[in-house]
């Protein structure tokens, strides 16, 4: 297993790397140690997941919510095709537009 690694890129952008699925999220894990507050839209890249499953899916659903109500939003970057695909099957692409 490939441990979960979210680093900052820089003001603006987020790193999520490793492995997004149900045994590598802490359940009150959210993007980014620091509040993301400074900017209206925060982008993140996840060109560096190697497995992703619909409890990884579920988080960023989580996290996409959070931050809405915030005013943040959230923009995906280089989604892997296996996110594509469990996003499609669950019929949540449009959550992440």
């Amino acid at each position: 297993m490939t441990k979960l690694v979210i680093k900052p890129i820089d003001e603006q952008h987020i790193q999520v790397s490793g492995e997004l699925t149900r045994n590598s999220i802490d359940a009150g894990l959210l993007l980014g140690s620091q509040s993301l507050t400074k900017h209206s839209t925060y982008y993140v890249d996840l060109s560096q997941l190697a497995r992703v499953d619909t409890a990884g899916l579920a988080w960023l659903i989580h996290c996409f919510a959070h931050y809405k109500q915030q005013g943040i939003r959230l923009e995906l970057q280089n989604p892997p095709e296996q996110l594509q695909k469990l996003m499609q099957l669950g019929q949540v692409t449009t959550l992440f537009e």
